[in-house]
Order: structure tokens, then sequence, then C-alpha cells
């Protein structure tokens, strides 16, 4: 029987994620044995800094990658919302999953009152720029904490810090089995997530042809269209953790559906837009989103964003 070594992060959710893989490969394949190697990665070592200070890309992947490249591992299991939109050469994404809901969650501290109800001034932790820029532009008034750390311990900050409450993915939340903590899910109109959110990606060697074969049966068509144009909207803005940016592509009928944002740090601008057009041709639909955007000021405001990002580093 042969064996297939696959690398994850070290987290309790990333574990979830590598072990489902594991399971539906093994519908189509039960004579191969798995084995998982645990990596810690350079954004799960470094949790005293914002992500928008740390600066750089792949920091939840580059490590895993590294392991892949040199034969440590055959397959590589990651959060597509971590992974950059340029892989390193020798590498590709075999396989999208089926995408879990993508939109991000409230979970507040008294486990009831809605985000947008909270009490003027409210103190709400998140370890994203994208949230934040978003949900500031409809409550200026909100209090924006950064949290850092593994979903256990933003949960456990949320008491500690004593927040009013935390915006998290609603995809990681419910694959930890903890959707009942959720207060609220939070709405596409009020915040896009996060490129490739919700979606698992499958990372594997290019020319390595039997395992490519084996992990391409998890592949989700729909979502991997999806996925590709925000991928693709994503690096025509030459966009990261570090600058507030928001994709969701979806499928309606026989359309592809992009809805795109890109948002000033403090929220008082956020400029939105949307494209639809044929599946087949979904990384064009994403540059011509972002070219949209591009036209109507989103790289000025991006630019400004760098900028007030180094500057507080």
């Amino acid at each position: 029987m042969q064996q297939l070594i696959v690398g994850s992060r070290d987290s309790q959710l990333a574990l979830i994620q590598a072990h489902y893989v594991i399971g539906e490969i093994k519908k189509y394949f039960p004579q191969y044995e798995f084995k998982i190697k645990e990596i810690k990665t350079e954004g799960d070592k470094i949790l005293d800094v914002a992500l928008a200070k740390i600066g750089g890309k792949g920091l939840f992947v580059k490590e895993i990658e590294n392991a892949l490249l040199n034969g440590q591992i055959d397959i590589a299991v990651h959060s597509m919302k971590d992974v950059p939109t340029l892989l390193p050469e020798g590498l590709r994404i075999s396989a999208v999953t089926r995408r879990e809901d993508p939109r991000d969650c409230y979970i507040a501290r008294d486990g009831k009152t809605a985000l947008f109800a909270a009490r003027e001034g409210a103190v709400i932790g998140t370890s994203s720029l994208r949230r934040s820029a978003q949900l500031l532009h409809t409550r200026p008034d909100l209090k924006i904490v950064p949290i850092r750390g593994n979903l256990n311990t933003r949960l456990r900050k949320l008491h500690t810090l004593e927040l009013d409450g935390i915006v998290l993915a609603y995809a990681g939340v419910h694959r930890l089995g903890w959707a009942d903590k959720i207060t609220a899910i939070i709405d596409f109109s009020d915040c896009l997530p996060a490129v490739g959110q919700g979606a698992l990606g499958i990372e594997t060697r290019s020319g390595d042809e039997q395992v490519n074969e084996v992990v391409s049966v998890l592949n989700d068509a729909a979502a991997n269209a999806a996925i590709t144009a925000e991928r693709a909207f994503l690096r025509k803005l030459e966009g990261g953790c570090q600058v507030p940016i928001g994709a969701y592509g979806r499928l309606e009928g026989k359309e592809l559906v992009l809805d795109g944002v890109v948002a000033g740090l403090d929220g008082s601008v956020v400029l939105r837009g949307k494209a639809a057009g044929d599946p087949a041709l979904s990384a064009a639909l994403g540059r011509q989103l972002a070219e949209n955007l591009i036209e109507r000021g989103a790289a000025d405001i991006l630019i400004k964003a760098r900028q007030e990002c180094e500057a507080d580093a």
C-alpha cells in the first residue's frame, strides 16, 4: 500500500481540514495510506504583531510549500485565503474543495447583541484590515482591536481582553463545531470576504502526475471558477493581507458573478463593484473587475492604505 504524506499547519482547525481532505480522498482511493506532517509557519510563530505590520505574503504557507518542494510531503492542504496569488515554480493548486459559506460571522461576548446593534464605541476584535475597514464604514464609532492567534486563542481573547465581540470567518468556526457560539452571520452587503475564504486548496508538485490525479477528485468546478476569479482580481490589484481587499464569486445560473471591494483603512472610503460573465473565463472576469475599480480610484486608495500601514509599522 502506498503512503502519501500530507503537510498541514499544526492548529486544531488546520488538522481538522487535513483529516477532512484525507477522508474524502480515501473514498475514491482506499488503497492509499496517509500520514500528516505538522508544520509551524512564520504566521503561526509571530503572534504579538498584527498581520498588517509583518508584511510579506505566504505567512501561513511558505514553510509548507518548502516541504513540498523538498519532497518531505506529497500534498499540502491550505485555507485558500492564505495562498498567495503567485505560486512557487514547480507547484500547483491541483484542487479547490467545495466551498463552505464564505461569509464572516460575529460572536458577541454577551452571546446575543448583534454587531451593528452594539453599544456606541463597542470594542471589536479582528485580525483583518479588510473586515475592520468595511465594518468601520457602517459603524465609524467602533473601536477595532487587532487580535492574533488561532481560533481557540481568539475566542479566549474575547473574554480576557473584555471585548464586546469578535469577527471571524464562519467556515473555520463551523468546521471546529462551534456554530452554536455564533451570534450572527455578517451579510455580504456589509462585508465581502477574503479572497478564497471558505475553500481549501490542495497544492502539489507540478510534475507529480500520480498525486495530481488522486487529488483532482476533490476539485469542485464551481468553487474553482469563483476563486480563480477572486484571485485574478486580487493579483491585478497587487493586494495582500496588509490592505483591505475583499471579493466574492459564485455561479448564478450559467453566469459567474463577482463582487469586489477596495477600502481605506479607516473605512471612510469603500469602493465596490460587480462583474458577470462566462465561468470558463473566470480569470479574465477578475481582471476586468479590478481594472474597473482601478479606473474608479482603487489604486489611490490602496497606495494610501499601504503608506499608512508602513507608517504605523
